[in-house]
């Protein structure tokens, strides 16, 4: 178990130029986060996505962590923390919304800035719009919310949905198996060379888990219901205009460029990046990525 406890805040060489790996418990599961950056500066939660971990944030959070204070858990079910058995925990958005709003409050984040990422968008939207108060900004890497972002990808995804047939959800297990991940990881990217093999080792170890397959199964159903949240989180970015830095690869197969561009309809002033590349653009392109972070996290309030 890593300790919990901290080194002394502005300790030179202490935390912000290291990057640490915490636990915390939330009623009776573990989770596992990364830790880095000065305390007392300009916060930034680092939320993964599907498949993956803080494990995707390695090579960025050395280049934000001389300005901000970075957290970066591994959702439950993901990565090093938890992962009940279906049986005690839902594998809904919403549940891991509600662990991940606990993890917000035993921290006491405030006036924070979201990095989203992927199909877990949702899962940093729903708090936002809980608590715009403590929202800086956001910073949404291939994070849709918009229809149109819908590649055709999820023809085989929203087919489950209509259905909910157990005949569709087994069509779908090629989602959690190693082809799929490679799939992922390469689809778009000019320079296969600049992926590492440990990030979707990694990750398809994770996923070989006992019940893992069928946990990642029932958050693909779930996404539906994301899907029928959308409208919500439009309202949202309407009424209380956050900062916003959309950043996408725009190869990606699963979140399309048209989601990127959607969020300037209800957003006018965000600012939207492409990247030539595919969906796990911090792969390839995390020093143009980081770059763009640190100039729009220089736009927010501290």
């Amino acid at each position: 178990m890593t300790s919990s406890k901290k080194p002394a805040e502005n300790s030179v060489g202490s935390i912000h130029n290291k990057i640490y790996y915490r636990n915390i418990v939330l009623g009776v599961q573990n989770i596992l986060y990364r830790e880095s950056g000065f305390l007392s500066a300009p916060a930034i939660l680092l939320l993964h996505g599907y498949l993956t971990s803080s494990h995707m944030f390695r090579n960025l959070m050395p280049l934000l962590n001389q300005k901000y204070h970075l957290i970066a858990p591994d959702l439950l079910g993901f990565g090093y923390s938890d992962a009940p058995d279906r049986s005690k925990f839902a594998y809904t958005f919403d549940s891991l919304t509600k662990s991940l709003q606990a993890f917000i409050d035993q921290l006491k984040l405030t006036g924070f800035a979201v990095y989203v990422f992927d199909y877990d968008a949702p899962i940093g939207f729903r708090p936002m719009m809980r608590n715009p108060e403590k929202i800086t900004g956001f910073i949404s890497k291939n994070g849709n919310a918009y229809t149109e972002g819908l590649g055709s990808a999820w023809d085989p995804v929203k087919k489950y949905w209509q259905s909910d047939s157990q005949e569709d959800r087994d069509e779908l297990r090629g989602f959690v198996k190693e082809k799929e991940l490679e799939f992922q990881y390469f689809t778009g990217v000019s320079d296969p060379e600049l992926t590492a093999p440990k990030v979707y080792t990694l990750d398809q170890y994770f996923l070989d888990r006992a019940g893992s397959n069928e946990n990642q199964l029932d958050l693909i159903g779930d996404y539906k219901n994301n899907v029928e949240l959308y409208p919500k989180f439009h309202e949202y970015f309407r009424k209380h205009q956050p900062k916003a830095l959309i950043a996408w690869g725009c190869k990606d197969p699963y979140f399309l460029p048209e989601g990127a561009q959607a969020y300037e309809r209800d957003i006018p002033d965000a600012t939207v990046k492409f990247y030539d590349t595919g969906h796990f653009a911090l792969e390839t392109h995390v020093g143009e990525i980081g770059n763009d972070i640190l100039d729009f996290m220089a736009t927010l309030p501290e």
